[in-house]
């Protein structure tokens, strides 16, 4: 008669673990892109501040490239963003300045081209044409770095800034 107590309760233990896990998985599915809290994005972005650049490379213990930077953040929070920086020259409608918003992206022209997207960032202070940017740099810093857009390297080669939280 223990035994068959024990199993029955070991059982009824089971069988509410295994429905408060699968209320756990439905809560994490519908959780929709405009739910995710842009102060966390950078949060974990900034955790890789200092990790080398990387052409090519979007894994934090080699190193990143400015799209690899940006589509691995995203990813951590659900969302698949193209792993090229050329990927972003369609992606979303361009944002005015002062609509601007942490975790938005910004999207830049190359530095030798100007017909080319070459370059990418996620804003983390967000105040129009002199908010600031984390992205993973080729130039001088040669790492994940902040950098503010109203430099006149990136004021130049500025082509947009989109919103891929707001759907």
């Amino acid at each position: 008669m223990k035994s068959t107590f024990r199993l029955l309760f070991i059982a009824l233990l089971f069988s509410c673990f295994a429905k408060s896990q699968n209320k756990n998985i439905e809560h994490s599915i519908s959780v929709s892109q405009s739910d995710i809290n842009r102060d966390s994005i950078i949060v974990f972005a900034k955790k890789y501040l200092g990790t080398p650049y990387k052409y090519a490379s979007s894994d934090p213990k080699k190193g990143f490239d400015c799209s690899g930077f940006v589509s691995y953040v995203f990813k951590n929070f659900g969302l698949t963003l193209p792993r090229s920086s050329s990927g972003y020259k369609n992606l979303g409608k361009a944002l005015k300045p002062e609509d601007f918003k942490v975790g938005d992206i910004l999207v830049f022209y190359g530095y030798k081209d100007r017909t080319i997207i070459g370059h990418l960032g996620i804003i983390c202070e967000a105040n129009g044409m002199h908010s600031k940017f984390i992205h993973a740099s080729s130039g001088k810093a040669q790492q994940v770095t902040i950098t503010a857009i109203d430099t006149e390297h990136y004021t130049k080669r500025f082509y947009k800034c989109i919103d891929v939280l707001d759907k």
